[in-house]
């Protein structure tokens, strides 16, 4: 046996080596995407816990060290089959510009790396301490507007059963003592990646049979939804209570940690209950038995995956080297049938960053006037991209505007039947109840959808297959009281003018 650990830990040192180097390798090649993972984990206070993922899964390896001595480290080709396929993710992220599946396949082509240098034996001891480095991509935005909604449902079914009446309008409602919204920092998302996270933690240091981590690890993520919507329910009622004066402002925020800490630290008291015993230390007496000796080498499968994490970093490169921006031009009719070019009669424009270019007028006809502004984006990257959730119509932040409701619909856009997204936009601070209808659609090489998943894949098959990601967002709007009449005459009469528009400008 002494002789089997001896030559286990001379095997581990060759293979240490291979690991750091390609490591090293894939650090090279996908830095600017690792570097965007650190900068979210900085500045973003959702995502800070990523700063010590990397290092609890570095702690969580080195208390497996002395089971790990005891296996022989062997190359497996087998974890290395995959990860062709996530370095192709990982391009296909960069050609689509998502931050989440570039960073995922990083970060599972270093897990799937180092499983393929160490082999299935050491794999299985540093499965979850590998697994884990997932819960460092920054992920999750894409729930919030499902997490305000349940918020808001649960606080205003709670508050009307409470006694208090309530108006509500989107995620706006209004009680007797003052006027709530359920903006994103109310969503819960803090509390529900935080308690993840801990809570999978938690599951692995303190139980060993699989039925029980899994049932703590759906505790720990049903717990922060409900914690949160009785946070929401409570700092309501204090506000009403107390005339406004307890749970605003910082307050608001102070309450809500510190109701969630009480509510975690309850689960995790709940959850010693059923504690195991730590067998991490305990020699694998198992991997002993069945220890082989290896002759092989990690050096040439090392090579292998070094060639393939490298290549489409590389292709990457010399497409971006080749991919040049034109000058776009996008010029609407100034005068079609009974619409008028007109500049916008109203302060408000969509919020869509960095486009290649953008148009944004009116068009009056006896009638009354529809607003029409379009983005154009054409090749682009992480600083200019089309679809992604800081292109909104109105910000969450924003001191006059606001989106009360939106809703996909059905129109007639130059001849074209479209599912479109109709949102209504209220301007709070003029003192009537000034509102208007918008309708919006995206272009992409000449498709129309109002889908965000279906834009960002048809501006990945043109990359794909040469035809570029030229792609544009179409917003029309009116005001409330005629946009039933003006807007379907306006998409239908415009509607093809303005895709002729796109798809000259295109061609430029």
């Amino acid at each position: 046996m002494n002789q089997h650990v001896a030559t286990a830990k001379v095997s581990w040192k060759t293979t240490l080596m291979a690991v750091l180097a390609i490591l090293g390798w894939i650090g090279y090649w996908y830095w600017g995407t690792l570097e965007a993972m650190a900068q979210i984990w900085w500045r973003s206070e959702t995502y800070a816990h990523g700063l010590i993922v990397p290092p609890i899964s570095l702690w969580l390896i080195w208390r497996e060290r002395h089971r790990l001595a005891t296996v022989q480290p062997s190359p497996a080709y087998v974890f290395a089959l995959a990860i062709p396929c996530l370095v192709f993710c990982w391009w296909l992220g960069e050609l689509t510009a998502v931050n989440a599946l570039t960073q995922f396949s990083v970060v599972g082509i270093i897990i799937l790396a180092i499983m393929a240098l160490v082999g299935p034996s050491a794999s299985k001891e540093l499965a979850f301490p590998l697994i884990f480095l997932l819960f460092a991509v920054p992920i999750g935005d894409f729930l919030l507007p499902r997490l305000m909604e349940w918020t808001a449902d649960f606080t205003v079914l709670a508050l009307r059963l409470s006694g208090i009446p309530v108006y509500r309008e989107g995620q706006n409602f209004i009680i007797p003592s003052g006027h709530w919204s359920v903006v994103e920092a109310c969503s819960g998302i803090r509390y529900l990646i935080a308690s993840l996270t801990v809570g999978t933690l938690y599951a692995y240091l303190n139980y060993t049979s699989l039925k029980r981590r899994l049932t703590f690890i759906l505790v720990a993520l049903i717990v922060p939804i409900v914690a949160n919507w009785l946070r929401a329910y409570i700092i309501v009622m204090l506000g009403h209570l107390s005339g406004n004066k307890l749970a605003v402002g910082v307050d608001h925020l102070i309450y809500g940690w510190i109701f969630f800490g009480i509510v975690i630290a309850i689960m995790f008291v709940i959850g010693m209950r059923w504690a195991e015993p730590d067998a991490s230390n305990q020699p694998n007496k198992q991997a002993l038995a069945s220890h082989r000796e290896s002759t092989q080498t990690p050096w040439l499968s090392m090579t292998i995956i070094a060639l393939i994490v490298a290549a489409a970093p590389i292709y990457e490169k010399f497409r971006q080297q080749t991919s040049l921006s034109a000058d776009i031009q996008l010029s609407p009719a100034a005068t079609v049938g009974p619409w008028q070019e007109t500049p916008s009669p109203v302060n408000w424009q969509p919020r869509f960053v960095n486009p290649s270019t953008e148009l944004h007028s009116a068009y009056n006809s006896p009638d009354g006037w529809v607003g029409l502004y379009v983005a154009y984006y054409q090749n682009q990257n992480y600083d200019r991209k089309l679809v992604t959730s800081t292109n909104v119509l109105v910000a969450s932040n924003d001191p006059q505007w606001q989106i009360v409701t939106s809703r996909l619909a059905n129109a007639n856009v130059g001849g074209s039947a479209l599912s479109i997204l109709e949102s209504e936009l209220l301007n709070k601070k003029n003192s009537t109840d000034d509102r208007y209808t918008v309708w919006q659609w995206y272009w992409i090489n000449g498709r129309l959808t109002s889908s965000d998943i279906e834009a960002k894949w048809l501006s990945a098959w043109g990359r794909l297959t040469g035809t570029g990601d030229d792609s544009a967002i179409v917003v029309i709007y009116a005001p409330k009281p005629t946009a039933d009449v003006l807007l379907p005459a306006f998409a239908s009469e415009l509607g093809d003018k303005i895709h002729r528009s796109l798809a000259e400008a295109r061609k430029k």
